[in-house]
């Protein structure tokens, strides 16, 4: 680090020179138009105004349709603007496989395409996307699909058939990871996104979770899907309506969760980690009386598994919560009906720890 002393010229202003260095490495001479940035810690930010991530070239040599869509949602969630994909000529399964990458991804379209070459652009503004909103909608998804699929387990007249990839849960999340990306490397992204840099990353962790959510749900989907569902097992009634009442638990302490979030409510927050022990003992419990059973299903056993993980994600979340609370001066004593005292990473007493 080195100091630098700040002058006055006229009219009042002051200036600081900037570093040779810099300046040569950012390829900025004198006349140059650059950024400046006034953060909220006091700190004052000056950045190109070129964009590093505005265009991305993609030579296209023996690459397989599959790799090439691999390739576009990568520079997707790097953050790239604009995407150049170009050959001597492109075969007519590397157009199919970007037509079908760029219908997956949010806010994207081919603006120019010939016969060796195919540009794919973002025409969404990042001053129009809510973060916020769009990892509730991602909440709403993956809620919903976790309860159609416990209902067409324990319903034989529901069906229901797993998800494909792609889904609208996949479009939500990818969008979330690109404009958390973009921001580590543009200040003017996370002005535009009128959020600050810690609640981006909870976003994205919240949003992580909730994609983890979505997995269980095509997990149990699978087992309820009408492949599937004629041969599961003995259907004792009795269990279903346990593993029904289980998963209902699991959701509501996801959405208690979740809302805590976005919401500071310490009370409900240590309320999920009560929930997510109560949930393991009892599908311990079912676990114990189902595998000493000899007409156990290995199914039942996957569907148990993937509740169980749904449960880690409400204590995930609700660790997010609690972390949020801390930073935002909103856990204080007396929070859960005593003195709340919690680890440096927001973790919770040892009576709610997380495993």
């Amino acid at each position: 680090m080195e100091t630098r002393k700040i002058q006055r010229v006229s009219h009042g202003t002051f200036t600081v020179s900037l570093p040779r260095e810099w300046a040569t490495e950012q390829d900025l001479s004198a006349g140059d138009v650059v950024n400046i940035h006034a953060r909220l810690d006091g700190t004052l930010v000056v950045q190109p105004t070129e964009d590093d991530l505005a265009r991305i070239e993609v030579r296209v040599d023996e690459e397989t349709p599959a790799q090439l869509s691999r390739l576009l949602r990568a520079a997707y969630a790097a953050g790239a603007l604009e995407v150049d994909v170009y050959a001597e000529e492109l075969a007519a399964e590397q157009r199919a496989a970007i037509r079908s990458a760029v219908r997956s991804l949010s806010g994207v379209t081919i603006a120019e395409e010939s016969d060796s070459r195919v540009a794919v652009r973002n025409v969404l503004d990042s001053a129009q996307v809510s973060i916020r909103q769009s990892v509730r909608h991602l909440q709403f998804v993956a809620l919903s699909r976790h309860r159609e699929a416990t209902e067409a387990l324990c319903d034989p007249d529901v069906e229901t058939q797993p998800a494909a990839e792609g889904g609208r849960g996949t479009h939500l999340a990818a969008m979330v990871e690109r404009y958390f990306v973009r921001s580590l490397s543009r200040l003017d992204e996370i002005d535009r996104l009128g959020e600050t840099r810690p609640d981006l990353f909870c976003f994205r962790r919240l949003a992580a979770e909730f994609t983890r959510m979505d997995a269980c749900a095509g997990r149990i989907a699978t087992v309820a899907s009408a492949d599937e569902i004629d041969r599961f097992g003995p259907r004792d009634e009795g269990v279903l309506v346990e593993i029904e009442a289980i998963a209902g638990d699991i959701r509501a302490a996801v959405e208690t969760a979740a809302d805590a979030v976005f919401d500071p409510d310490p009370t409900a927050v240590w309320s999920v980690f009560d929930v997510r022990e109560a949930v393991d003992t009892a599908i311990d419990d079912l676990e114990r009386r189902l595998f000493a059973s000899p007409d156990v299903d290995y199914r039942t056993g996957r569907v148990l598994a993937a509740l169980r993980r749904s449960a880690d994600v409400a204590a995930s979340i609700a660790g997010l919560a609690l972390r949020r609370d801390l930073r935002l001066g909103a856990l204080g004593s007396g929070a859960a009906g005593g003195e709340a005292s919690t680890g440096i990473d927001g973790s919770p007493p040892a009576s709610h720890a997380e495993d």
